[in-house]
């Protein structure tokens, strides 16, 4: 294996884990962003108010989109595994 090939690999596993994780981060962010504006607003300042919905947005994300992450990590392991000869040559 040349360095090259170990970078590429490295970039494609950097590249997947970004993919899987930006709709939760996503979705965790424009929820504490809109809980942020709600306490800005009112000026509650609750530690709680922006944990729950948070940890509840990003579970139903999480439970909306499961099938679609594994999915694309059975496809990159798959994809992975076929190319072990040619890595190993």
């Amino acid at each position: 294996m040349t360095p090259s090939e170990a970078i590429t690999l490295t970039q494609n596993a950097v590249t997947m884990t970004m993919i899987i994780s930006a709709p939760v981060l996503l979705v965790a962010m424009v929820v504490g962003l809109i809980i942020s504006l709600f306490q800005a607003v009112t000026q509650i300042q609750e530690m709680t108010l922006t944990f729950v919905p948070k940890i509840a947005a990003v579970m139903l994300t999480i439970l909306f989109i499961s099938s679609w992450m594994i999915s694309k990590l059975v496809d990159y392991t798959h994809d992975l595994i076929v190319s072990i000869p040619n890595i190993i040559h």
